[in-house]
Order: structure tokens, then sequence, then C-alpha cells
């Protein structure tokens, strides 16, 4: 399997990914319409103010949160590889009048310095939820995130935690719980059916096949840290933004939990700080 293999049959899922996420069953953008989106409860706990900050979101998708940072008072630059996922993005800026405080830009994570050429420019890195599996070089990745930041800058990043990814619905226990589908420590990508949608358990998709790749906790860190971050906090949560196993249960806050013990880490998030003055 060639990079551009895998890179076409996970831009194929995204791409079919955007109509899905915008339509009923999709994504409820009511609160971000009449002018009070919120983010998930993880990252509302966490981010704190972002009013008067440029924003570099990376792996933006359609854009939702990228334009709920937008309406607290950031200046935001979106990032995607899915064109339909920009278009939507750009024309639901427009619609909500964000157009201005809002850009996006389709391109690929890897090519991020040449689509935004503003090395050291951004207050703050934002990126959450099922973005960095898709990615093959995390050292490369945490050099990119940290070309962009000011001196003092920093990352925020919400992510699923790598020791649940080990498990999948795909290999069940007996007792329903996910069962175990790949290593840890795996070098290489793994391939896998997406038999349904995280948002739109209903939909029927037809880009199945996609490749993601399992990035131990150590090697984030260590990456953020040799590209020059200083590690702020790491928090290691028993929650999830959405039903990552068909097992987890959604509590009053909209997150999703293992049904009685608390098993395995379900997410972690992070604060890294660009050093210099």
């Amino acid at each position: 399997m060639t990079e551009a293999e895998w890179k076409r049959a996970n831009r194929a899922a995204w791409d079919e990914l955007v109509g899905i996420h915008l339509a009923p069953g999709g994504y409820d953008l009511a609160d971000l319409r009449a002018g009070a989106g919120r983010l998930n409860a993880i990252e509302e706990a966490e981010l704190g103010p972002v009013a008067g900050l440029r924003v570099l979101h990376l792996q933006c998708h359609f854009g939702r949160d990228s334009l709920i940072l937008a309406q607290r008072g950031a200046e935001v630059t979106g990032l995607d590889f899915s064109p339909p996922a920009i278009a939507a993005a750009r024309d639901l800026a427009a619609e909500l009048g964000l157009a201005g405080r809002a850009r996006f830009v389709e391109a690929d994570l890897y090519d991020a310095q040449t689509a935004i050429p503003e090395p050291a420019s951004f207050d703050l890195v934002y990126i959450t939820w099922g973005a960095i599996i898709w990615l093959s070089d995390i050292r490369r990745w945490a050099k990119i995130v940290a070309s962009f930041l000011k001196p003092g800058g920093r990352l925020y990043l919400a992510e699923a935690h790598p020791a649940a990814l080990v498990l999948d619905d795909l290999t069940p226990a007996a007792d329903g719980m996910p069962g175990f589908y790949t290593p840890y420590f795996a070098s290489a990508p793994f391939a896998y059916e997406m038999t349904h949608d995280y948002m739109n358990e209903a939909a029927e998709l037809r880009n199945t096949r996609q490749y993601s790749w399992i990035h131990p906790l150590g090697e984030v860190v260590t990456g953020l840290l040799d590209a020059g971050l200083r590690l702020d906090w790491l928090h290691e949560h028993d929650a999830v933004a959405w039903r990552m196993f068909r097992c987890l249960r959604e509590d009053e806050a909209g997150l999703f939990r293992w049904p009685d013990k608390r098993w395995l880490p379900l997410s972690f998030s992070l604060s890294a700080t660009r050093s210099g003055a």
C-alpha cells in the first residue's frame, strides 16, 4: 500500500462524510446559527478565552469548531484536506456573517506550511477529536504545529486515547465490550471498514475503507518537546466526545463513558507552549 493509496481512501471517506454530517441526523448546528455555539464539554472546561487571539485550526472538517471560536472573538484560519469540507466551511462562514473573521484553506496537513505561509504568527493551534490518528508521521506533525506558533503561543490538543484505540467493536468480547484489535506499538497503519458513521449511525456509507495510525502517548509528547514546545499539562479522561464503542453511555454533558467501571482512559488533552519571549 502506497501513501497515495491510503490518502486517497481516507480523503474519499471524509469527502462523503461532509454531506452526511450536514444533513439531518448529523451535527446539530442550531446553537451555532443562533450565535451561541458550544464546544464539547472537555474543551469548554479547558480551553479558556480566545477573544483577540489568532487561531489556527488544523484538520477542521467543515469548520464547526472554527466558527464557534470565531463567534467568541478569535481570528481563525481552518485547514482541511477535503474540498467539500472547505467549501461547506466557507458557505457556513458566509451564512453566519463570519467570513471576515474565519478563513478556510484546502490542503493536506503536511502541506500546511506552503498553504499558509505565515510562520510563527498564531497565538493558538487548536486540534481536536479524530485528527492525529490519520497522520503517518507524528514528529513531523509536531514540527509543523510548532512552526506556526508565536513565541509564547500554545497548542491545545484533545484526542482519543491511544490505549483505547487498540480496541474495536469489530472484535467484540463475549460480554459485548470491545475486543483487542491492533497493537499499541504498531508502526504500520491499520486498515478497517467503517461500518457506521460516528454521528449518524443510520447513514449508509459508500467509502468504508480507511487507514489510521496509533501514536503512543509518549511519542506525541516527546515529539512536541523535541519540536521546541513546553508541556503545560496533560489530562487523561474516562470520557470521549463521541460513541467510540457501542457499549459507551452518554452522560448529561454529552460525553460518552464506560457503562460501569472506568476501565481504560478514552481520551486525553494537553496544552503545550512555544518557548521564547
